[in-house]
């Protein structure tokens, strides 16, 4: 499971290398972009904050119920099955 999911990322990074570096060529600058959009880093950092708050309390939440599900169904396989990798 883990390899597709670096595949994925890989793919991800090299695509925004490959991005980045033609915009870089145009003279597009991050800054430019946000300016554009009318967003400052402090306001992106307020946001992420703000979605931080928002998302860590549901993620508690629902861990509780889900970790617990995880472990009995994972103490009640049967023997000798691995999982799919």
């Amino acid at each position: 499971m883990l390899n597709p999911l670096f595949r994925t990322l890989v793919k991800v990074a090299v695509a925004s290398l490959v991005v980045g570096t033609i915009l870089a060529h145009f003279g597009i600058t991050a800054d430019q972009i946000m300016r554009e959009l009318g967003l400052s880093t402090e306001r992106l950092e307020d946001y992420a904050r703000r979605g931080i708050a928002w998302a860590w309390p549901n993620v508690l939440l629902g861990s509780i119920v889900i970790v617990p599900i995880w472990f009995v169904a994972f103490l009640f396989r049967p023997p000798g099955k691995s999982s799919p990798d």
